[in-house]
């Protein structure tokens, strides 16, 4: 998706979702009176680290581990309901907005996720911005397999095009993208 169709679709978005944002928020505060914006450190495009916004699922003393690593009596009640319908993701339309995602895209993973790194860029997945939404979500793949999720983002890297994105955001809107599995 080239980044004039990507700048106006974030501005439609954010048009309609800005007050969904602001009501989900205050339903985080609300729960726990801490911040509902998430701030993390994510690796994108050409490896450059860059500040992902999110709203916050996790309760505050969680440590920074990928989601998959993470135990699931660490998710707040809200967060149970935001992570499945991906409602926690919203905010990341600013990181479009600023050019270090797209909307569609390999999702960023954090540094601290070497085994996924190396897997990347053998793959050359670096190559891309990475996106809210992408094929492996959509497919059912998350980052707790390097190996097969590096695959399949090569696979989008190698294949991208304006109806693929299309398709993928279709499918997430549809429900079909998937997060990142949480430990019972």
């Amino acid at each position: 998706m080239n980044r004039f169709v990507e700048l106006i679709l974030c501005l439609v978005s954010l048009i309609i979702l800005v007050p969904i944002m602001i009501a989900l928020m205050a339903l985080v505060f609300i729960e726990d009176r801490h911040s509902p914006i998430l701030k993390q450190v994510r690796v994108g495009k050409g490896q450059v680290p860059f500040t992902c916004y999110k709203i916050r699922t996790m309760s505050v003393d969680t440590a920074e581990v990928a989601s998959h690593e993470a135990s699931a009596n660490q998710i707040t009640k809200i967060g149970g309901f935001l992570r499945k319908t991906g409602l926690d993701e919203l905010p990341q339309i600013f990181n479009v907005l600023m050019g270090q995602m797209s909307f569609v895209g390999p999702r960023p993973n954090l540094p601290s996720q070497t085994a996924l790194i190396a897997a990347r860029d053998a793959h050359k997945v670096y190559d891309v911005s990475p996106g809210i939404t992408g094929l492996a979500q959509v497919q059912g793949v998350d980052m707790s397999v390097p190996e097969k999720l590096a695959l399949i983002d090569r696979e989008y890297v190698q294949g991208r095009s304006f109806k693929l994105d299309c398709s993928i955001i279709w499918a997430t809107i549809r429900g079909k993208g998937v997060g990142d599995a949480i430990k019972a």
